[in-house]
C-alpha cells in the first residue's frame, strides 16, 4: 500500500530522517518505535506533505484501482483525497469548536452527506464518550477525550491509511490501554495503520511489524512479536 524509500529528511543542517525504507502492507498496523528524536514523527510527516523530503521516494497504491503513484512533496491536502489521513502528535483539535464541528473538520474534503453522518455515527460507536459531549467546546474535554476527538476527526475523511503520531502521550495508563483497544478496531474496519509511539510495549502489543529508528536510520525490522522478545529492544526499550 505505501512504500517509503530512501527518505531523507533536513531542518537546515540537522538530518533528521537519513535513508530510511519503510513498507506498509494493505490492512496491517505498523509501528515505528524508537526514542525521542529518532526520526519517527519526522518520517510521518514528510508522508503526511507537512515537511518537505530532500530525497527519496514515497509510493502509495491508491484504493481505487490500484495504482502506483509517487506522493513525495505533495500538499497536505492531496494527501487527504488520496485517502490518507494523519492525527498529530498533540491532538490539535480546535477548542473553541464543539465536538461534532472538530469532526466535521475532518471531513471538509468531502460531498457525500450520508457518508460523513455514517462516519460520524461509527466514530461515537467507537468513542461512547464523544457522542456524551457532543456540543462541549473541544477546549473543555480532558486530555484522553481531546485524544480520542483527533483520532475519530483522522477517521472522517474516510482513509484507507491511518497515521497516528504518538497517540499515548500524556496519557494515564488506563487510557492508554482504551486508545490501544481502539487502534485494533480500527485495524478490524479494514483501515491500515501506520503507527509512532515511544511506549514500544504498547505499540508492538497491538502492531504486525515494526521498524527501530535510531538517530534517523532504521536500525532494525522484523515482525512486531519478534521485536517484543527480541534482547536488544528489550534492553533499549522495554525496560530490560
Amino acid at each position: 500500500m505505501l512504500k517509503i524509500e530512501d527518505l531523507h529528511v533536513h531542518y537546515g543542517g540537522i538530518h533528521a530522517v537519513q535513508g530510511v525504507n519503510i513498507t506498509i502492507p494493505r490492512g496491517k498496523i505498523v509501528t515505528l518505535i524508537g526514542a525521542n528524536g529518532a526520526g519517527k514523527s519526522s518520517t510521518i510527516r514528510a508522508v503526511a506533505g507537512l515537511c518537505a523530503g530532500s530525497r527519496g521516494r514515497v509510493v502509495y497504491t491508491r484504493r481505487d484501482g490500484g495504482r502506483e503513484e509517487q506522493i513525495l512533496g505533495m500538499p497536505p491536502e492531496n494527501m487527504v483525497r488520496r485517502g490518507i489521513s494523519l492525527c498529530p502528535e498533540g491532538r490539535r483539535i480546535l477548542p473553541h469548536l464543539t465536538v461534532e464541528e472538530n469532526l466535521l473538520l475532518g471531513a471538509y474534503a468531502r460531498t457525500d452527506k450520508d457518508g460523513i453522518a455514517e462516519d460520524i455515527r461509527r466514530v461515537y460507536e467507537l468513542f461512547p464518550r464523544l457522542e456524551e459531549r457532543l456540543w462541549q467546546k473541544g477546549g473543555t474535554l480532558s486530555g484522553g477525550e481531546q485524544q480520542m476527538l483527533a483520532v475519530g476527526r483522522s477517521l472522517m475523511s474516510s482513509p484507507d491509511l491511518v497515521m497516528l503520531d504518538e497517540p499515548s502521550l500524556g496519557l494515564a495508563p488506563l487510557l492508554v490501554k482504551e486508545i490501544f483497544k481502539i487502534i485494533v478496531r480500527i485495524n478490524s474496519l479494514g483501515k491500515t495503520v501506520l503507527l509512532v509511539e515511544q511506549n514500544a510495549l504498547a505499540a508492538l502489543s497491538v502492531a504486525h511489524y515494526g521498524y527501530v529508528l535510531e538517530v534517523g536510520r532504521v536500525v532494525m525490522e522484523m515482525p512486531a512479536q519478534e521485536l517484543l522478545h527480541n534482547p536488544k529492544v528489550r534492553e533499549a526499550y522495554l525496560g530490560g
